[in-house]
């Protein structure tokens, strides 16, 4: 049978060799009955004793055995004894059919144990010792396989794409237990407020909490900034961050200039470039950008050594004809019009010189460990460029770090949870860089609610690409697209049934053997997933059906109770008293929720150190 076939069936046994077993078993259970109530009979009795079944009822029909009262009533209490086994067994087996369902029922042609052993907890910690992180555990948990009942992990250098519709648990199952589990830094983005509610509690007892808010998701306040220039430091890094700017905000196949996009992502990477050199706020890219007559910053660069090319370049724009001149700057205002807003502006440019507010560093973050989210909406007024930039400058950094590190990976893997990865954080180049963070103990996971939201953000090939990069492949149900679920299926597997005929021809026996082959799961059963089960798809090895894992059946689930409770508006405050030293020592505030902000939100610029 071909490789990733399951097989299943009678096996070969022809329907006569079945009826003659059949028949064996009733008459041996028939003698059973009847010797063992002679038997008993006789000890109750003081007869004779019986000797083995089958001669007892030769003996019984010479009318040598007598056959008393005492038999007829052993024999009335084993019919039934049977009777009730027989009832118990049906009941039992029905109930279990009907509550396993068709989806559980075929995990058992999925993988085996033998065969998924790398995503067992013995598996991934030994990937981890290998690695020189034993103290970091096996990973990130997945799941819980529903063949076995073996948790399933993504090992350290696993990659994760996750594939969940709406509604299905993608947050509690995956994104909040990823962030929790992380033994370093984490960086979370999504738009909404729930994944920074359930986990700034525990996340605060490994390193300060950054929460990026620049449209109010979850209502942060801007106690501390990050400068987006800081990440340049050369023409390069100013044209990569112009393209995240661009990208940001431009969907696949929107309609689009061959020139003036290029000569606008060109000015913009100039611009930036010259703010960064002079030292002026991000907010300044975009004043030049409204007086298209203003050589400031063709000055700048000019008396910038090395940069004299740059220079040059601006100044071929802003002398250029006039609609030619529009038409750049007008492409590049609008992939910087997110700077008009002054609820972003306010997080990326300092409040006058004297502003002490703790300013966000990536490369010291990487360091010193901590937790980052970054939160945005899509649509009009936006801060998904800014929460891409900041994304993409942490995770730079890492790996920046990391290459100076022992066997050129991070001491602590840092763990990305890139919810909504495609509304909030348009990164154009995550499916090229994908499989390389991994090598750098840069562990990513991003999280999608479709097929076709990866497509409009990275193309057909750049979805392909971060798909065929990811070491792991999670789908948690939902889905709608035929296509999609028709890949997924094929991915799955088959599995044969075999069945027999017999025909007579002339009085002779003949048999044949036919096979059918069938997909495992076909596109109905994984549109119908049913809620806390996920296919599971790791490279080089079968598919797995998991039960997932969420937040609220963990050990520390008391831990993101009471974070709820402190932090979501909405949640009760009144939580489970529990043995977990962080909820315990929250109680009495938790018992009284006031306006005041919390001692570790207090402290943030102190505990980072800068």
């Amino acid at each position: 049978m071909a490789d990733g076939k399951r097989s299943t069936g009678p096996g070969g046994v022809s329907p006569e060799a079945i009826f003659i077993f059949v028949i064996v078993g009733v008459v041996a259970l028939v003698a059973g009955v009847v010797w063992g109530a002679l038997k008993i009979a006789s000890a109750i009795n003081g007869s004779r004793s019986v000797g083995n079944p089958f001669g007892a009822i030769v003996d019984l029909a010479k009318g040598t055995l007598h056959w008393s009262g005492a038999a007829t009533g052993v024999l009335v209490i084993e019919l039934v004894v049977l009777l009730g086994l027989a009832g118990g067994s049906w009941w039992y087996l029905r109930n279990r059919k009907q509550s396993i369902g068709r989806v559980d029922r075929q995990a058992s042609l999925m993988a085996k144990r033998s065969e998924i052993y790398k995503l067992t907890r013995e598996g991934a910690q030994e990937k981890a010792n290998q690695l020189g992180i034993a103290d970091s555990g096996p990973g990130i948990l997945i799941g819980r396989t529903v063949q076995g009942n073996l948790e399933v992990f993504g090992n350290w250098e696993d990659m994760h794409v996750d594939i969940w519709g709406p509604r299905t648990g993608k947050t509690t199952s995956r994104a909040v237990p990823a962030i929790l589990d992380a033994p370093g830094c984490v960086i979370a983005t999504s738009n909404k407020r729930d994944i920074v509610d359930a986990t700034r509690g525990p996340r605060s007892a490994k390193g300060p909490l950054w929460v990026f808010d620049p449209q109010e998701v979850c209502e942060e306040p801007p106690n501390w900034w990050w400068n987006p220039l800081t990440y340049i430091t050369d023409e390069t890094k100013a044209r990569e961050l112009a393209e995240h700017f661009v990208a940001s905000q431009r969907t696949v196949g929107a309609q689009t200039d061959a020139f003036f996009d290029a000569a606008g992502t060109d000015l913009l990477a100039g611009l930036l470039l010259a703010a960064a050199v002079a030292k002026r706020p991000i907010t300044q890219v975009y004043s030049w950008l409204a007086d298209q007559r203003n050589d400031e910053p063709e000055r700048i660069l000019r008396n910038t050594p090395g940069l004299q090319l740059s220079a040059d370049a601006l100044a071929g724009v802003i002398n250029a004809p006039d609609k030619q001149r529009a038409g750049v700057y007008g492409t590049a205002q609008q992939s910087a019009q997110f700077l008009v807003n002054r609820k972003v502006t306010r997080w990326v440019v300092p409040n006058g010189p004297n502003d002490n507010r703790p300013q966000f560093n990536p490369h010291e973050f990487v360091r010193k460990g901590g937790t980052l989210y970054s939160l945005s909406k899509e649509g009009a007024g936006t801060a998904g460029p800014l929460v891409t930039a900041l994304t993409v400058a942490v995770a730079e950094a890492a790996e920046q770090y990391a290459r100076g590190c022992p066997l050129g990976r991070m001491p602590r893997p840092l763990v990305g949870v890139l919810d909504e990865a495609a509304n909030v954080c348009r990164w154009k180049n995550l499916p090229d860089l994908y499989s390389h963070f991994g090598s750098r103990g840069i562990v990513l996971m991003t999280i999608l609610q479709s097929w076709a939201q990866g497509q409009e953000c990275w193309g057909d090939h750049g979805m392909e690409k971060l798909w065929g990069s990811a070491n792991i492949r999670v789908y948690g149900g939902g889905g709608a697209d035929p296509n999609f679920l028709e890949r997924l299926s094929k991915m799955v597997g088959e599995y044969d049934i075999q069945s027999n005929s017999v025909s007579y021809n002339e009085g002779k026996r003949g048999t044949s053997q036919q096979t059918q082959r069938h997909n495992i799961f076909d596109v109905s059963a994984l549109a119908a997933l049913p809620a806390g089960r996920a296919v599971v798809l790791s490279s080089g090895q079968p598919a797995t059906l998991v039960k997932t894992v969420p937040w609220f059946t963990r050990p520390d689930a008391g831990a993101v109770k009471a974070s709820l409770a402190k932090y979501d508006p909405g949640a009760a405050t009144n939580i489970p008293v529990s043995n977990n030293p962080w909820v315990a020592s929250q109680q009495p505030a938790l018992q009284q929720r006031g306006p005041e902000r919390p001692v570790w939100e207090q402290n943030e610029g102190n505990t980072g150190g800068w």
